[in-house]
């Protein structure tokens, strides 16, 4: 079986906190979670690249296999629902 993998980007917000926790109740084994605090930045700048390459202009921000979720790319709340959908949870 293949791991997703599952970024979300935070920037320490108490929206941020929230989506950290809804993406790991949902995860499964099946998921690798990666949480990037943009606001610590990371020692390599590799967080805010992955950012912008991922076309992200507010956090928080979830990115399931290299795609931008929906929910995000529309500006959107992040729900259960939407992270579903983007297969989060999904076997």
């Amino acid at each position: 079986m293949t791991k997703r993998l599952v970024e979300v980007f935070t920037a320490g917000c108490p929206l941020c906190d929230e989506t950290v926790s809804l993406v790991r109740e949902l995860a499964r084994d099946n998921c690798e979670i990666q949480v990037w605090d943009l606001r610590e930045g990371c020692a390599t700048n590799e967080c805010r690249e992955k950012a912008s390459q991922y076309g992200i202009h507010r956090v928080p921000a979830v990115v399931v296999n290299g795609k931008l979720a929906e929910c995000c790319q529309n500006q959107q709340p992040i729900s259960r629902e939407a992270l579903l959908t983007a297969g989060i949870g999904q076997n």
